[in-house]
């Protein structure tokens, strides 16, 4: 339920792309939040009150809070789930708190860089609220424009960050260590296995690693987004398809961003279109402004089409 890819070794553009699987949809909305937005953690008692730094072009999820999303210093994130029997968040300890569903949202909103959000991991707790009866799981994967990544999980009560170049490659349950285990199973990666077919966390992370490892040098900018586009494709669930449990988690929505250059995609899996947004043209923009991605006619250069709105969450 969820995949990310990162290409941070070519000569063009840094690009990344993830789906939404989820049983039903998430019901994204896209939203520019500016600089300067005022913003509560929604956590608990101890609740972190922050001003946005930067401005950001974000997805939310079911009105809650930001589940993926760049800002205008080429830096993005990405919220996928993780099982809650994974994840163990920190308890309360004096710190201001941040609720995982904002996450997201708050590091788009503070920080240029992963190298500045992994030196600041510890400075909010993160804290898991119960929505909608649920208690989300989550890890959360940021890059930067300059091909920096990190991969940050909430494992028995503090957040285990794995920092570097090298991590482009996430997906969900199990942990990101046992993943990379799993990894070395396979060619080019130490074993000698096929990269695999079914739909499983596991063999979604194998096939992403698989593929990019094998992505020709792109000629411009178009190729480096393609690319990356083409591989989460390849590993998105159709719609219909079970897996081993007789659980269905559908493929909603990709989305995907050039950090180089600072523009956000996005694609609905009703739609045959993808359209974007270019933030360097909302750098004087002051209010907030909402476009609904689901609108199945959306295609291409969507950055004027986005209206005034109230932020919900």
């Amino acid at each position: 339920m969820c995949t990310r890819i990162l290409w941070n070794s070519n000569d063009v553009a840094i690009t990344v792309a993830r789906c939404m699987d989820w049983a039903v949809s998430d019901e994204p909305e896209l939203w520019f939040v500016p600089r300067g937005t005022a913003r509560t953690g929604k956590a608990d008692h101890e609740s972190h009150s922050w001003t946005s730094l930067y401005g950001s072009l974000v997805t939310s999820m079911w009105g809650m809070g930001t589940v993926d999303g760049l800002n205008e210093k080429g830096f993005a994130a990405h919220a996928l789930y993780l099982n809650p029997d994974d994840v163990e968040f920190p308890p309360a300890d004096g710190r201001p708190s941040v609720a995982n569903a904002l996450w997201v949202q708050y590091l788009l909103d503070n920080y240029a860089t992963v190298a500045e959000a992994v030196a600041d991991i510890d400075r909010v707790r993160i804290t898991s609220p119960t929505f909608r009866g649920i208690e989300l799981g989550v890890h959360i994967a940021i890059e930067d424009a300059t091909g920096d990544s990190a991969v940050i999980e909430p494992l028995g009560g503090e957040l285990v960050v794995h920092h570097g170049r090298e991590f482009t490659v996430m997906a969900n349950s199990p942990t990101l260590d046992k993943q990379l285990q799993n990894l070395e199973r396979y060619r080019p990666f130490g074993g000698e296995l096929p990269p695999p077919g079914d739909i499983t966390s596991t063999d979604r992370f194998v096939r992403s690693a698989y593929f990019l490892h094998y992505l020709p040098e792109p000629e411009n900018v178009e190729e480096a987004v393609a690319g990356v586009f083409q591989l989460i494709a390849n590993v998105s669930v159709p719609y219909g398809a079970p897996y081993s449990t007789g659980d269905v988690y559908p493929t909603w929505w990709r989305a995907g961003a050039d950090l180089t250059n600072r523009i956000y995609y996005f694609g609905s899996t009703r739609s045959p279109n993808i359209f974007w947004v270019t933030l360097d043209d909302l750098a004087e923009v002051t209010e907030v402004r909402k476009l609904d991605p689901r609108e199945l006619t959306l295609v291409g250069d969507q950055t004027h089409h986005l209206e005034p709105a109230p932020l919900l969450y």
